[in-house]
This record gives C-alpha cells, structure tokens and sequence, in this order.
C-alpha cells in the first residue's frame, strides 16, 4: 500500500514564494519591453537596480534591523560579491543588450539554458547530487523552452546577441550557486540587499547616460522602471532568496522554467501578442517539468 506525502505548510510557503518570484520575473519582459524604448541597456540596468537598492534598505533598516553578528564575515564577500557581480549587475546588463539584437523567444531560449548549468553546477559544487526526479524534470522543461524559442523565434540571430545571451546564462547561474550556500548563514533579505547594492556599484559607470535619458524620458516609462525595481527585483529577488534557503539550488533552478511562460501569457494579455499553438505546448512542457522536479513522490506504509 502506498500513501502520498501530504505538503507540509513550510513546503507550501517555499512553493508560495517561489511562484511570487516566477511571476514578477514573467512580468518584466513586458516591463523591459515598455521601458527599453526610452532607456539604453546599462542606463535600464543601473535604474532598476538603484530603485531595489532604495527599497530593500528602507525595509531592513524598518523591519529587520540586521546585527552586527548577523553581518557578513571575511569568507562571506567573495562568494557574495561573484552573486552580486555577475547575476545582479552583468546578467541584467547582456540580457538587456542581447534582447535588442535578438527576438525575445530566441532570447528566451538561449538564457535558458541556465536552469541545466545551475543543476550541474549545485550537484558538482554544493553536494546536492543528480536526483533522477530533477534531471527528468529539468529536460521536460527545456524541452519546452525550445519549442517557445523555436514558435516565436524570427530566424534572425545575430553572433553578438547569441554571445551576450550566453553569458547571461552563465553569469545568472554561478550568482545563483553563489548565493546558495550564503543563506544558510545570513538572512535572506540581507544577502539580496547588498548583492543589489554590488550590481548597482558595478552599473554606476552609466549613471550620465541614465541622468540624460531621465531627463527626456516620458512619465509612463519611468513608472515602470520603478515597477521593475520594486517588484521584480526588491520582492522577487527577495522571495527568491526566500525558498532557495530552503530548497535546493537544482530544484529552484528548474522552476524559473516556468518564467517564458508567464512572460508569454502576460504579453498575450498586455501587449496583444498572441502565441502560437507551439508555443502553447511548450509552456505546457516547461509547466510539467517544473512539476516533476518539485515533485517529492510517493513513500510506502
């Protein structure tokens, strides 16, 4: 006889937490969409990450006040500054570049090769193993990436956007094996504060490029550059944080499978931009693979 693990309230408050994540991420495409036409890719950057910068501060200093034994140690800044050089500052700045080279579903499936190097990266690094489950889930799931990628794709990839969409990739998945071990020690909100607070030093370099295009940027733009720093990156990064405390890097990984897919719905519903039946099923395929890799199976009575 077998009986099915019931989810515990704390495996519902990591899944709850990591769904927030998955569907701000979804949510700034159209974001980056509305806000690019007015603000160049480092300018975005640096914008975005000054405004989560400004909000995360605010919140510790209100609601956690973080002690000095709570601070990060001499071994905690390498590993903290490699998360917030390379997923905050040169992610967010070659994907912002790549996507006005590269059409958003050739994009999409090219950054998403992330989730397969965090997976091996975590099993070799962290110790978290190859669980048969994750491995099964993580190639369902990219399987669907490339049908998104191949449904929307305009057959155009130009050689500098394919480079900065790998990079990308690589840069978002050592951030994130980074970050891993650091939230056993430290809390959460505290480690996304100042890995934002290192991207946003890291994109200073654009600060007169950003002051020039605020200065002829429409009201409109501007809001949802603020949206992109409040939500995106101050919540979802947060929560984020949040459920890769406790789960694993592997497993977490696979669920940012499920960002096209958001990103596609939401585009259908904000921007008009319908989607075809191949890209359908394989938001369909990405929505499965997540399941299974978070899937804890069955336990005998």
């Amino acid at each position: 006889m077998t009986t099915v693990v019931e989810a515990s309230p704390k495996t519902l408050l990591v899944t709850g937490a990591a769904t927030v994540s998955v569907l701000l991420w979804g949510s700034s495409f159209v974001a980056i969409r509305h806000a690019g036409t007015e603000f160049s890719a480092g300018s975005l950057s640096l914008a975005r990450l000054l405004v989560g910068s400004i909000l995360l501060g605010i919140y510790l200093y209100f609601r956690e006040r973080p002690t000095r034994a709570s601070w990060p140690t001499r071994r905690d800044w390498p590993p903290l500054l490699a998360c917030g050089l390379l997923w905050f500052g040169v992610y967010n700045l070659t994907l912002n570049a790549a996507e006005r080279r590269l059409d958003a579903g050739t994009a999409a499936m090219l950054v998403h090769i992330a989730p397969l190097l965090i997976a091996l990266m975590a099993g070799l690094t962290l110790g978290e193993g190859f669980p048969r489950q994750l491995i099964i889930g993580s190639l369902i799931a990219f399987g669907g990436v490339v049908l998104i990628g191949t449904a929307t794709s305009t057959g155009r990839a130009e050689t500098w956007g394919v480079i900065l969409c790998f990079v990308a990739a690589i840069s978002y998945a050592v951030g994130v094996v980074a970050q891993k071990p650091l939230l056993t020690r430290l809390p959460a909100a505290l480690v996304t504060w100042l890995a934002c607070m290192i991207g946003t030093v890291a994109c200073l370099p654009y600060a007169p490029t950003l002051a020039s295009e605020l200065s002829t940027a429409s009201a409109g733009t501007i809001w949802w550059v603020i949206y992109l720093g409040a939500f995106p990156t101050a919540l979802g990064f947060t929560t984020w944080a949040y459920a890769l405390r406790r789960s694993t890097a592997g497993r977490m990984g696979v669920t940012v499978y499920a960002v096209p897919v958001v990103a596609i719905g939401l585009a259908w519903l904000l921007l008009g931009e319908t989607p075809a039946l191949l890209a359908l099923i394989g938001g369909a395929l990405c929505l499965g693979g997540v399941a299974v890799s978070r899937s804890t199976g069955r336990k005998s009575s």
